[in-house]
């Protein structure tokens, strides 16, 4: 079997070695054998392993919390539930998440087209009730309308498209 460093492992993973130890510190690698020399030697299924471990840490989830999902997975099939309940719990959060930076990056992308408009007419009045500094409901529509006529979020935002 076919077994990597923790130099090897840190460049496929595109870590630091400094990151690999603090996650082995940390309770996440029990799994990874040592050599007569001391030295952590990784398999491939350590390194998969791995995969899932930053994914858990890119998706949110405390290292405490992973520590207890690699726990589970060292004690076999009798944790299969746990598992199972863990990233379904996680992925509904994970949803929820996507979900609320889809909203966000919808209106930064409307407010872009919004800029780029009134630059293009060289004011913002153009979008705002008269006399006032509120935007006028029917710059939301003129949006909206654009939209659904096909155009992109991103292209209509985009002071090189028009």
């Amino acid at each position: 079997m076919k077994t990597y460093g923790i130099g090897e492992v840190a460049k496929m993973m595109d870590l630091s070695v400094e990151a690999i130890r603090y996650y082995d510190h940390a309770g996440l690698l029990p799994f990874v054998k040592r050599d007569s020399g001391g030295r952590r030697r990784f398999t491939d299924d350590n390194v998969q392993l791995m995969r899932m471990i930053l994914d858990l840490k890119r998706a949110g989830v405390p290292i405490k919390e992973i520590a207890y999902f690699v726990s589970w997975r060292m004690d076999g099939d009798d944790s299969l539930d746990q598992r199972y309940d863990f990233l379904d719990q996680h992925e509904k959060v994970l949803e929820q998440q996507i979900s609320q930076l889809e909203d966000s990056l919808a209106y930064l992308r409307f407010k872009k087209w919004y800029y780029k408009t009134a630059a293009a007419a060289g004011t913002e009045s153009i979008h705002l009730l008269p006399d006032s500094k509120q935007v006028d409901p029917q710059t939301y529509r003129e949006y909206q309308q654009l939209r659904q006529a096909g155009h992109s979020a991103e292209a209509l935002g985009n002071k090189e498209q028009d």
